[in-house]
Parts: structure tokens; C-alpha cells; sequence
């Protein structure tokens, strides 16, 4: 075991490496001439490097076409990528934050929401008792089923899926939980059908919709 920690450990904190890992947390696929340019590095060196993560099965990869796509293996990934951000002292994280307010503000964490507003609505969501602490785990109250199904959020299918239902997550920028897991998946895709939030171009960051303002007032009090 101390051997594979070893192993992935080296993978992982490679400089290129962590950039790749790191950019691939927006939950979108990229080619290895887009993720070459994020690095700057050369075509022929990103594909070394993007092989060793493949077989290290941290990233999969889909051939479409003339192209292949890159995305993260799956949402545990993430989760370590995020954990590792967490040892970053923040001091060190102003740093990259000051440069960039709305990754601090609001973004996606691979497939949920984190940062500042996805730490208040989790808050939130605890406040009104929609969710609750259990084990290390969340679980829906009668009051949260009613919330989540309003949405349009079917908890009995996204139980059956074979990923953790709701857990808190630290958040990097916040030193606070958000919450991850299936439900927080489903929560961030309706809010982005449901037009709350937008992506930014180019960036892990979400913007919010007056329309999202307004729904997050009206059904959790949010003032953002």
C-alpha cells in the first residue's frame, strides 16, 4: 500500500499534472491541444503526460471523431484534487484568489457547487433542516423531500446511483463544508436548467442570474 500511495502521490503532484487535474475539476471535457495550451506546454509532452494519468486511472478518455476527450475518471477524483487544495495555506490561496474573485465567490467542484455561495446554501439547507448531519453523511428530512421534489429533484433514483448520496465536502476557499454527492449534482444541474446560473467562459466560476438571486431568496432566505 505505501508503494501505490507512493506512486500516486508522484502522479498527482507533478507540476503539469496538478494544472491538468486542477483545470478538468470544471467537470467539462477537453482535448490535449486545449489542455496544452492551459499548461503551455507541447502537444507531444501533454499526450505523455495525459497517458500516465489514463493508466494511473485518474482521467478516461473518449475518442470522437478526430479528437479525443479528457475528463476526470470520477467525482472521488475531484474530491482528492479539492482535499489537496485544502493543505494549500491561505496565505498562499489569497494569493491565487485575489487574482481571480469569482472562483472564490461561486464555482463548480467537478459536478457540484462550491465556494462562497455553495457553502451558504449548504448552510441553508442545514438551517431550515432540509438536510441533517448523519455519520459523516447528509440525509433528507420529510421537510427536504418536499424542497428537493419541488425542484424537480428525484431522491429514490439518484439513491440507486452507485456514488455517495450527500457529504460534506471542505471547501478550499471558504475553510467551510459545502456539500457533494449525487444530490449536489442534481441541485447544480437544475440550477443552470432552471437559468439561477451561468457558466463563465474559460472558467470554473458561475455567475448569478437575477432570476437565481430571486429564487434563492424566496426559497432559502439567500440574499447574494
Amino acid at each position: 500500500m505505501n508503494n501505490e500511495i507512493s506512486r500516486i502521490s508522484t502522479i498527482i503532484g507533478d507540476p503539469v499534472r496538478s494544472v491538468i487535474l486542477w483545470t478538468l475539476l470544471d467537470n467539462r471535457a477537453y482535448t490535449a491541444i486545449e489542455l496544452a495550451n492551459v499548461v503551455e506546454t507541447s502537444p507531444q509532452n501533454i499526450s505523455i503526460h495525459l497517458s500516465k494519468l489514463v493508466n494511473a486511472d485518474l482521467l478516461t478518455v473518449e475518442s470522437q471523431g478526430r479528437h479525443k476527450y479528457y475528463k476526470l475518471l470520477n467525482p472521488e477524483i475531484a474530491g482528492v484534487i479539492e482535499g489537496i487544495a485544502n493543505l494549500v495555506p491561505k496565505e498562499r490561496q489569497k494569493k491565487v484568489t485575489d487574482n481571480n474573485s469569482g472562483i472564490k465567490y461561486c464555482r463548480t467542484c467537478y459536478d457540484h457547487l462550491a465556494g462562497k455561495i455553495g457553502v451558504e446554501i449548504t448552510a441553508k439547507l442545514i438551517d431550515k433542516k432540509y438536510i441533517v448531519l448523519d455519520n459523516k453523511s447528509f440525509l433528507v428530512t420529510d421537510e427536504g423531500k418536499t424542497f428537493f421534489e419541488d425542484l424537480g429533484i428525484d431522491l429514490e433514483a439518484l439513491k440507486k446511483q452507485k456514488r455517495i448520496f450527500a457529504k460534506p465536502c471542505l471547501d478550499w476557499s471558504e475553510r467551510k463544508h459545502h456539500f457533494s454527492g449525487s444530490l449536489a449534482a442534481a441541485l447544480l444541474n437544475k440550477m443552470f436548467e432552471m437559468d439561477w446560473i451561468r457558466r463563465i467562459d474559460n472558467s470554473r466560476a458561475v455567475s448569478i442570474t437575477a432570476n437565481g438571486q430571486k429564487a434563492l431568496y424566496d426559497k432559502l432566505k439567500l440574499i447574494v
